[in-house]
């Protein structure tokens, strides 16, 4: 199908049950999260900076996340994209290396609050920027030398979705994605594997390019051609969803540590082991993994990109959620003493596997002097190996807490799609924080 035509003309009475049931996890999984990264350090610093300078008329101005202030509208994409970003335990796919959603909730979540967007027309356009972002994002590994953050692919798709929200003519789509493209964050994913910060993985700024993108072309900006769109599928739009094709996380954390984390889960349940059973540890992956190498992580964003400190924190406390990614976590003398005994080693089987599988395989010295070691495990989560219901509903009471619930949570699929708009399901985004 023409790009345009899908952009224009999708809607989500054409989506097959189970793409429409892989959106509704989606947005309930990135509201949960965004509740979870609005504690942050990193979203206070966003709040607080968007609300002091990117101030705008009323008549265009859209909420602020976690804080109800008004804001223009790349503002308020950029503040709610990176507080998304901010924990790591969005969706993802596996061929892009990154994630499509934070983007795309940060730019959608504000406007179609503001405009009380009809319910069908705004789950539309969500399944429109996750198409065309997905595909931007496959598309740009292919083609490019560089490993760019997701920001840079996220851009395109929400340009493409909030320019099918605002109505935007074919030569206007076609600049605000060709400008997307152009100004989409190419910022250099392993410096920040290698260098952990809250530069994270480039979903604000992608959330808010693809809005100015969309606000440039619609006043007469230039920025064709969109060369993404020469070079990605778009000949399958409408029949193959990559949507499908996404995973979500169990754990808060980067997706390349989840199947260490998986194989020291496995062996400490397999085993009834305690921490202090445990000598030492070796952990084999791909490469991209093993430079996830910090140890004793000093915030959330190092803890958050770090394969020992996990795999630590999962052998002492047998689990991991936010907690163990933030101060209570950090601070845990058991955990930074496990963490010194873990190593890490590249294996050339893992890297052929990569991107399409991510492997690990977990070793365990004990004190005994016995050695036990767990299955080479790809992470929960893929289409192949999907969340339970009661799978999610405990990551989803880890990430929100008793704090007032999220009600989107229990919506069904007849719901979603129902008449009405999205403004109460969303208010506790844009609630402001006690």
């Amino acid at each position: 199908m023409n790009a345009f035509d899908f952009i224009r003309t999708c809607h989500w009475s054409d989506l097959p049950t189970t793409t429409k049931a892989t959106l509704a996890l989606c947005l309930k999984d990135l509201c949960a999260v965004a509740l979870a990264g609005a504690k942050t350090d990193l979203s206070a610093v966003l709040r607080e900076t968007v609300s002091q300078t990117w101030l705008a008329d009323r008549s265009i101005s859209e909420k602020l996340c976690f804080s109800g202030a008004k804001v223009a509208p790349a503002g308020a994409a950029l503040a709610l994209g990176m507080t998304v970003d901010a924990i790591d335990a969005h969706d993802g796919h596996r061929l892009c290396k990154g994630h499509a959603g934070a983007a795309l909730f940060g730019a959608w979540a504000p406007f179609v609050e503001r405009h009380k967007t009809d319910r069908a027309e705004a789950l539309s356009a969500l399944a429109v920027g996750y198409e065309i972002a997905l595909r931007a994002g496959i598309a740009l590994h292919q083609t490019a030398s560089d490993y760019h953050t997701s920001g840079a692919w996220a851009a395109v798709g929400v340009a493409a979705m909030m320019g099918r929200l605002r109505g935007l003519s074919d030569s206007q789509m076609l600049h605000a994605l060709g400008t997307a493209e152009y100004h989409g964050p190419r910022s250099p994913m392993m410096r920040c594997i290698d260098h952990p910060t809250m530069l994270k993985d480039g979903a604000g700024w992608g959330a808010m390019a693809g809005v100015t993108a969309v606000d440039l072309a619609q006043r007469g900006f230039t920025g064709a051609p969109a060369e993404l769109l020469d070079t990605m599928d778009t000949a399958s739009l409408g029949e193959r969803w990559t949507l499908r094709e996404q995973y979500f996380k169990p754990y808060p954390v980067c997706r390349w540590a989840q199947p260490a984390i998986m194989g020291a889960a496995q062996l400490r349940k397999r085993h009834n082991l305690r921490a202090e059973d445990i000598e030492a540890v070796e952990i084999q992956s791909f490469h991209e993994a093993c430079r996830l190498a910090v140890r004793h992580p000093a915030d959330t964003e190092q803890a958050q990109y770090s394969m020992p400190f996990p795999v630590a924190a999962l052998l002492v406390r047998g689990r991991l959620g936010v907690e163990e990614v933030t101060e209570d976590g950090l601070r845990d003398p058991a955990i930074l003493a496990m963490a010194n005994r873990i190593t890490l080693r590249e294996s050339e089987l893992d890297n052929a596997d990569f991107p399409d599988h991510r492997f690990a395989t977990v070793t365990l010295r004990l004190r005994s002097g016995q050695e036990l070691v767990s299955d080479r495990l790809e992470p929960n989560g893929d289409p192949e190996r999907p969340l339970s219901s009661a799978e999610f509903a405990d990551k989803w009471q880890n990430l929100i807490g008793d704090e007032g619930g999220l009600p989107v949570l229990n919506w069904n699929l007849r719901k979603l799609g129902s008449k009405g708009d999205f403004r109460r399901a969303l208010a506790p985004v844009f609630r402001p924080l006690p």
